[in-house]
Parts: structure tokens; sequence; C-alpha cells
């Protein structure tokens, strides 16, 4: 009994060094502020801002060379949020009116089910099946009008979502002030 013991105590010391070196020998650097920017984006996942997702997108803005405004489903919200976490300027939205949320809205006496509208949609807001009647569910869609273009009959429109005073938000000043910029200690 006693030698079992201690042959399965051998084999957890073995074990833990094992993966104590594994653990130094493969760790996987990552940028602490990429992934405070990566928890601000909406992770629609939807392009809009040029990148595949809302990671490579956050990696482009901590690396300085991408504007913090390209967030279409985000919107102002997540532009003043990045302009005070990377201590930048929020560029200015004069003359800019942000687009409302809309939804994508299937037309039933269109739709052929060619199940195009359901490979193109990253958050897996429409259901379906081939050659039947799909659906759209409301409560995940992002509005990011990816279905639009891969649909063969165009059946697919976007609606906006009415205001009701569930999804009412307060309006941001217009003459809101800047975030101050960081100060570098010597």
């Amino acid at each position: 009994m006693i030698l079992a013991i201690l042959a399965i105590a051998a084999l957890a010391v073995v074990m833990g060094a094992l993966l104590g070196y594994s653990a130094l020998r493969f760790r996987v650097e990552g940028n602490p502020i990429a992934d405070q920017v990566d928890a601000i984006l909406p992770q629609t996942q939807c392009a809009q801002c040029g990148y595949p997702g809302c990671r490579p997108y956050a990696e482009a803005v901590v690396k300085d060379d991408e504007a913090i405004n390209k967030c279409v489903p985000g919107g102002e919200a997540v532009v003043l949020a990045l302009a005070d976490l990377l201590g930048r300027d929020a560029p200015s939205s004069d003359g800019a009116v942000e687009k409302p949320k809309c939804v994508a809205v299937i037309d039933p006496n269109e739709c052929i089910g060619c199940t195009l509208c359901l490979q193109s949609c990253p958050v897996d807001a429409i259901m379906g099946a081939a050659k039947q009647l799909h659906g759209i569910i409301a409560s995940e869609c992002t509005g990011c009008e990816l279905c639009l273009k891969p649909c063969p009959v165009e059946c697919i429109h976007m609606k906006p979502v009415e205001t009701t005073v569930r999804t009412w938000k307060w309006p941001f000043p217009a003459n809101r002030p800047q975030a101050p910029a960081p100060s570098v200690a010597a």
C-alpha cells in the first residue's frame, strides 16, 4: 500500500514539474491594454471596422495606428470609453448622425431557403434550413448588415428598432469635455 502511495506521489511530482516547465516554455505574451479594449467592444464580429473581428481591431487600436471610432455597432458610447481608456481625444462627431440600431427582417414571400444568409451571420441570429423559410432572432441580431449582400433574391431588409422605455438611452452632451492626456512620470 505504501509503495502505491509513493508511486502516485512520484508521478504527481514529475507531472507537476512537466506542467511547470511547459507553462514557462510555451508562455504566450498578451497585451493587457488590448484585452481591456477588446472588453469594451461589443463583440459582434461584424467586420464593419475593416478587421475580421473585435480582437484584431483592439490590437490595431492599441498600437496607436487605428482610429477609435470605426466600431459602428458600438456607437458613440464605445468611442468615449476607448478615448477615456487610452487617454486620446474622442474624434468630434460634428455633423455626423449616428445610425439608428436596426435588425434584419426576412420577407417570407420572397425567401427561397438558400441558406447563404445563415452562413454569413457572425452571431447566428438567423434560423432555418435548406429550402425552408428562414427567420431572424431579433434579440440576437446586431444589425451588421452582413446578411444583405449574399441574399440572391434580396428578401432581407433592415428595420430600425423602435425606441421604448427599456431601450432609450440618455444622449451624450454636444459639448462633452475631452479626456485629459496621460501624464508621463520622468
